[in-house]
């Protein structure tokens, strides 16, 4: 059992939460950028999975390559959302370590 009872277990779930919520602020202000096109179109997203920032390189605006352009918009986007999510599980991850076993699956974490 753990040490304390049940009165020791609480407290550590609701240093947890709290743990958890002031990771999910600090997420918020973690940025991660992905290019694609080698570089034509740069995604920004936070920790959250909110697109921050997207830069188009002047070479790809052109009417005429409207598609290409939006295939690489989505493609750096995607790239960014995807960081954005590695490092979101890996520093809730660094909360949860050694209080969740692995491969336990917890909503929102």
């Amino acid at each position: 059992m753990l040490k304390g009872g049940m009165q020791g277990m609480m407290k550590q779930v609701q240093k947890l939460q709290a743990d958890m919520e002031r990771k999910q602020q600090e997420l918020r202000n973690k940025t991660v950028s992905e290019e694609s096109g080698g570089g034509m179109v740069r995604a920004t997203v936070n920790g959250q999975k909110e697109l921050i920032s997207l830069e188009i390189n002047d070479e790809v605006i052109s009417v005429e390559d409207k598609e290409m352009l939006e295939d690489l918009i989505v493609a750096a986007v995607n790239k960014a959302i995807e960081s954005a999510s590695k490092m979101a599980e890996e520093e809730m991850a660094s909360l949860t370590k050694g209080i969740i076993p692995p491969g336990m699956n917890i909503p929102g974490l």
